[in-house]
């Protein structure tokens, strides 16, 4: 995300193995996409099953509440010394 409002934030979750990454799930694609061919096996059946709802939802249950927290923790202070 690149501004306060949060418009516009992105939820990647990608899956890794032997520094590979064969999936990645990004919310502004939708769906889970494989780069593997165990990657691809996997996009294809956990798109059609719960694991797409569940990744969907992580964006706004778990990403903008937490980046909220961070602005107001973090990047509104305003350099106060003490």
């Amino acid at each position: 995300y690149s501004s306060k409002d949060l418009h516009g934030a992105e939820y990647i979750d990608s899956y890794v193995f032997n520094k590979v990454e064969d999936i990645r799930f990004n919310s502004t694609v939708g769906k889970f996409v494989g780069y593997t061919e165990l990657g691809l096996k996997n996009a294809e059946a956990w798109n059609k099953g719960s694991e797409l709802a569940q990744e969907l939802g992580e964006l706004e249950r778990y990403c903008k509440p937490n980046a909220a927290i961070d602005y107001s923790a973090i990047l509104d202070k305003t350099g106060e010394q003490g």
